[in-house]
């Protein structure tokens, strides 16, 4: 991706907080606390999966509210895409390499991370000029080690591994230089947010934060 892109603000708050919630909404009341959590904790990005029929909605209202770093997740069409951005989204995640999606996003100068697993995956993204990638699911393509493996050849790329991170293993993922950031549903869930109010997940996101602050990359 351009360099110019590559500098704006998702990156630059992605590369203080390490963290990219991956939140999937069902509940829309729930999201002044999600802000409040997020923003409390100095996480203040979100990437909203498209995985309900609020997701959209989510987006908007989120954006409206100008507290957070908004984007969509789970993005597979263009029109996804071009109606995410519309709603306000700041960046784009894909499950996978999908060229007209990352064509799209690249000529509305939007962020997109596309989601890669393999060498040939990695390639396609950089072909565009991405320097930054999704690696998905890393849980099941190898992880930790995977990823040290790919950061041989491919040294001029950053990831951000998502499936499979978890509140036992994102640090060691954050300790290889290549890792911009983890993401997932660990850093901050709606089941967990509607138990109590957001107070159960709040102590959660300050547990992780804590971990974080020992990293020693």
């Amino acid at each position: 991706m351009m360099k110019s892109i590559e500098d704006n603000e998702v990156f630059q708050t992605l590369k203080k907080t390490r963290l990219l919630p991956l939140y999937t909404v069902h509940d829309m009341h729930l999201l002044p606390i999600v802000e409040s959590i997020l923003v409390d904790n100095n996480i203040p990005i979100i990437e909203v999966a498209l995985r309900s029929e609020y997701g959209m909605n989510a987006i908007k209202v989120l954006t409206e509210s100008s507290r957070l770093l908004v984007g969509a997740g789970t993005v597979r069409t263009v029109e996804e895409a071009e109606k995410a951005i519309e709603c306000g989204a700041r960046f784009v995640v894909s499950p996978a390499v999908i060229p007209e999606v990352i064509e799209y996003c690249i000529t509305k100068k939007v962020p997109i991370f596309p989601g890669t697993a393999t060498p040939t995956d990695i390639q396609k993204a950089a072909s565009y000029g991405l320097r930054t990638v999704k690696f998905f699911p890393a849980g099941v393509y190898g992880g930790t080690k995977a990823i040290k493996a790919l950061c041989g050849p491919f040294y001029d790329m950053k990831f951000l591994p998502t499936g499979g991170v978890n509140e036992q293993n994102f640090v060691e993922f954050l300790e290889n230089q290549q890792v911009l950031g983890v993401g997932g549903s660990f850093i901050l869930s709606e089941s967990v947010v509607a138990k109590d109010n957001g107070k159960s997940a709040n102590d959660h996101l300050k547990e992780i934060v804590h971990k974080l602050s020992k990293c020693a990359y």
